[in-house]
């Protein structure tokens, strides 16, 4: 049990949770109510398939990015350490290989690869990137964190793109085919915003780690300062472009969704906004790095209000 609950832990169980949430949401929320005559059982089990791909993939990311930041973590967070303390390297090597590789097979058989063989190839690159990200991106300036916040919004993209083919993707088929695209893309510019903002929560909440292995992140190379203004910059971004949106879907009088992303979206992020130039400690950066989480979370249960609206 206790091998189980530390493999658990090493593979973010709440995190993969978020992640199949997310897309059965927005599966089920969005592209059901647009295209109800295209629901099938066959595309039903495809999407499944598709959901545990992105699961054993992101699993595997999280293995290999504990695998090459042992020394870090040290200095971090020692008493949530699983790699070399509980699980032995060479085993999370081996089960980082056997998810990846799991995940790619799956997307494979989830897709019609005639038409789009490019998910498999783009799955692959998730692989790929994970692995950079673990041994060169994250020590990197800004480039870590944009690889991480792409990589959340393919979440939503991959559903998008499993469900049109690429050369219509972008071209109004049908009149749901541009509000599918606008959702989408809706979706995943708040995935990618916020979690630039919560990379770089992150990044000063462990700097000491990060600073004492040579690591390039914003908080070491440009100061905690800097970075603060670099997060209150996309903060606000994210704060104008919701306020935009709310002013856009008042003239169809969706009043539920407006008080909802005001009240559990739009003033939470203020809040953070106050107290983030309040913060010094490693702790009040975790603080601030679970309370965008929250923010994330009441981003992506958003969804449930269109699946009565479309």
């Amino acid at each position: 049990m206790r091998l189980i609950a530390a493999f658990f832990r090493l593979v973010r169980l709440p995190n993969l949770f978020f992640i199949a949430l997310t897309q059965l949401l927005f599966q089920c929320c969005i592209y059901f109510p647009l295209y109800r005559d295209a629901v099938t059982q066959s595309g039903i089990i495809r999407f499944a398939l598709l959901v545990m791909a992105s699961l054993f993939i992101a699993a595997a990311g999280y293995i290999i990015n504990d695998y090459f930041d042992i020394n870090i973590d040290e200095v971090n967070k020692p008493q949530k350490m699983v790699v070399d303390k509980i699980i032995r390297r060479r085993w999370a090597i081996a089960w980082h290989f056997i998810l990846s590789a799991t995940g790619i097979l799956l997307t494979a058989v989830a897709v019609p690869l005639r038409e789009k063989w490019y998910l498999v190839l783009a799955n692959t690159g998730c692989v790929a990137l994970l692995w950079l990200y673990s041994t060169r991106f994250k020590k990197g300036l800004l480039v870590g964190n944009i690889v991480i916040s792409i990589l959340t919004a393919w979440t939503i993209l991959i559903v998008f793109f499993s469900n049109v083919t690429i050369d219509n993707a972008f071209a109004p088929g049908s009149s749901s085919q541009p509000k599918f695209f606008r959702f989408a893309f809706l979706y995943a510019g708040f995935a990618f915003i916020i979690s630039l903002i919560r990379e770089a929560v992150k990044d000063m909440e462990d700097i000491k780690g990060d600073e004492k292995y040579g690591c390039r992140t914003m908080p070491v190379v440009w100061g905690i300062n800097a970075t603060k203004v670099y997060v209150a910059v996309w903060m606000i971004v994210l704060v104008v472009m919701l306020l935009i949106i709310q002013v856009y879907i008042l003239q169809f009088q969706w009043w539920w969704p407006v008080a909802y992303t005001v009240l559990l979206i739009i003033i939470p992020l203020g809040l953070i906004f106050k107290k983030l130039y309040k913060a010094s400690s490693s702790g009040d950066y975790h603080l601030l790095s679970n309370r965008i989480k929250l923010v994330m979370l009441t981003g992506i249960l958003s969804m449930t209000f269109f699946y009565f609206y479309l």
